[in-house]
Order: C-alpha cells, then sequence, then structure tokens
C-alpha cells in the first residue's frame, strides 16, 4: 500500500492557471483506500473544477495507475478526450504520475494532487502505519518481524538507545520502543539468542537511487 494524502485543492488551480480543460486519471487501488483518488475524488474533483471554470474532458480510474500497460490501455481507450485537453491531473501518487508521464505520447503538462507519504500497512482500525523502508536488505528473519530500520526513528540496528523509558522511545513518547517489542516478541517465542548476533550497520549501497530489478519473462 502506499499511503497518500490530498494536497489542497487550490494549489491544483495554481497548477492549472491558463489551462482550461482537463482529463482526470485516478487510482482504484491505494489511492482509492487512501480516499485520495478513487471513484469518489474523482467525481469531487471533476465538481471542484467544474465550479471553478474547468471543462472536464472526460476521466479514467485504473486499477493500478503504477502500471504501464494498465495506463497505455486507459490512454487509447480515452485518446479523444485527452486530445481534447490541455492538461491532465493525476490523483494517484508519484509512481502513478510518473508511469502515466511515459506513457503519454503527447506532451501535455501533467499535474499531480496528491502527496506520497510511505508505503504502509493498514491496522484493524483502518490507520495507516510506515512498517517498511525498502532498505534491499531485510533483517526481519533476526527481529521477530519487526522492522527496527523503519521503526525506529534513530534506525539502531542492535538494541535500544539509552533514552527508552518504561518501553517508550524517547523520540516520541507516544511510540513503543521497536527494540522492547522485539525483545518481548522473541523471548515469548523462545528466540532471544538471535538478539546475540551483531548486526551490522545499513549497507546504504544496496539503498542507492534510482533502483530497478529485472525479472525473468
Amino acid at each position: 500500500m502506499i499511503v497518500t494524502k490530498a494536497k489542497d485543492e487550490n494549489k491544483i488551480l495554481e497548477y492549472l492557471e491558463g489551462e482550461d480543460k482537463v482529463f482526470i486519471f485516478g487510482c482504484g487501488e491505494c489511492a482509492t483506500t487512501c480516499k485520495t483518488g478513487g471513484e469518489e475524488e474523482v467525481a469531487g474533483m471533476k465538481k471542484f473544477l467544474k465550479a471553478n471554470g474547468r471543462v472536464v474532458t472526460g476521466f479514467a480510474i485504473p486499477d493500478a495507475p503504477c502500471i504501464g500497460i494498465q495506463v497505455r490501455k486507459a490512454l487509447r481507450k480515452n485518446e479523444k478526450a485527452i486530445k481534447e485537453s490541455d492538461a491532465l491531473v493525476i490523483m494517484a501518487c508519484g509512481l502513478g504520475a510518473q508511469c502515466l508521464k511515459e506513457s503519454l505520447k503527447e506532451a501535455k503538462p501533467i499535474h499531480v494532487t496528491n502527496d506520497t507519504l510511505f508505503m504502509g500497512e493498514i491496522d484493524k482500525s483502518g490507520n495507516f502505519l510506515e512498517r517498511c523502508s525498502a532498505c534491499g536488505e531485510c533483517i526481519l528473519e533476526l527481529t521477530g518481524g519487526i522492522c527496527p530500520v523503519t521503526r525506529c526513528p534513530k534506525g539502531l540496528m542492535n538494541g535500544p538507545c539509552g533514552g527508552v523509558d518504561k518501553g517508550k522511545c524517547e523520540v516520541d513518547k507516544e511510540l513503543d520502543c521497536v527494540w522492547a517489542l522485539i525483545y518481548n516478541d522473541l523471548k515469548e517465542r523462545g528466540n532471544l539468542h538471535l538478539l546475540e548476533a551483531y548486526n551490522p550497520p545499513k549497507d546504504h549501497s544496496k539503498m542507492l537511487k534510482p533502483r530497478s530489478r529485472h525479472y525473468p519473462k
């Protein structure tokens, strides 16, 4: 899940200055879940733009606008409406926006309505929680399935800092210290011996950007 939040609508109007006809792209997956680009939000954007003097030539909501084949299919299906537009608005994450740009043959402006925040899981209360940093070298096997790279504000690799107080993080008192969580989990499962191993500092070369990965077809 890629978590996004919507930008201020007035900012979108700034982006669209001098552009009267707009085509809207939504997202049927992550942005739908985050309520930043699903059917309801696209309908709201259409209404907002029309109320502010824009003509909406059409819209599309691919299931996953970060998948090129889906974007290209939507572009072909809506070719006439897109040609009639002065600009495209995409209500998705940064991946979706860049996928659209790379798939679009015409040199039209693309305006992004969302800020991309993090990869997250959804808890039972419906909260979005950052749990993975895609660090390229996963150590979950050694930490009871709990990621200290992401969940420790300091990214500590070998136990808590000296500021932990009653199991709480010194950086944010509302947070449980992730190393306390790891210790308790490993103790409960009889795996405390895993803490005896020294975890070397992160190899940040595995996080050099931009990254790519080619899988055999």
